[in-house]
């Protein structure tokens, strides 16, 4: 009994021990931070995979949301999401984080 009584301090002591770990944010991947980069240089090119490819590079974002001419998206921010909203030919009107 007096063993057990010896052990039990010293497996909380390890548990406490621990750093801590960060936890991430609902809708964010962790290592994906969206920068706020030139992405004046996109407005006008019309939207396509390729030109997808390059603004999430350009801007390290994981996720890219294209949205529409005049549709209406959530208002939700994720610092891991690249948003860019297309004019009514198709082409980039604008791009912004979250």
């Amino acid at each position: 009994m007096r063993r057990v009584a010896l052990l039990g301090p010293a497996l909380l002591a390890g548990c406490a021990a621990a750093p801590p770990t960060e936890i991430p944010v609902h809708g964010e991947t962790p290592g994906y931070t969206c920068r706020n980069v030139n992405f004046e240089a996109f407005v006008g090119q019309r939207a396509t995979s390729e030109l997808g490819a390059r603004m999430l590079a350009a801007s390290g974002a994981r996720t890219l949301r294209w949205v529409r001419f005049g549709a209406m998206v959530t208002m939700e921010f994720s610092a891991s999401r690249l948003t860019v909203r297309l004019d009514p030919q198709g082409g980039v009107a604008s791009a912004t984080c979250g």
